[in-house]
């Protein structure tokens, strides 16, 4: 990974195909061994550029961190889906590349996306985590997110458990 400049932004619809690598790195990497294969292999291909390039020109809150003139991560961000948690906002995901994680750019990007929030009045957000992304629930607990509800979701014919992160306005 060549690292050179490094910063976060706004996403453009341009960007939706390299979005769309990250994301498929990047689930295969965090859910593999987690989500079932097959269930798995269907998530990642249904976020194909044209869904990105959709979501984008519907003004989605997408940000993205380059490396290197590379984008290597992205975060999407809005309103709290979970009405009966105390939190306006919510991160609704953020991934790096795997050979990205673990060099401080998901913190950089997590701080955007926080402040992305904090810019459409939502200071106060939530983050759901399924429960054995172990990887996950360490940065967000590292970032001081306090667990505040935890449920599940089912994907395919499996029950999955998630935990949600709080995180106070600052």
């Amino acid at each position: 990974m060549r690292l050179g400049e490094i910063g976060v932004r706004r996403a453009s619809s341009a960007d939706a195909s390299r979005i769309a690598a990250v994301h498929d790195a990047a689930w295969a990497g965090a859910y593999r061994g987690i989500i079932p294969g097959r269930e798995l292999e269907r998530m990642i291909a249904r976020r194909g550029p044209v869904w990105w390039r959709r979501a984008l020109d519907r003004h989605t809150a997408v940000l993205v961190i380059e490396v290197g003139g590379e984008i290597t991560g992205y975060a999407t961000v809005g309103p709290n889906r979970m009405r009966m948690l105390p939190f306006v906002g919510e991160i609704y995901e953020l991934y790096l590349t795997p050979e990205a994680q673990g060099l401080g750019f998901g913190r950089m990007l997590f701080s955007a996306a926080r402040r992305e929030l904090r810019r459409f009045g939502l200071a106060s957000f939530a983050v759901r985590v399924l429960a054995d992304n172990e990887g996950a629930r360490a940065f967000y607990e590292r970032l001081g997110g306090a667990v505040s509800a935890e449920t599940g979701e089912r994907i395919g014919e499996t029950a999955l458990p998630i935990v949600v992160y709080g995180f106070a306005a600052e």
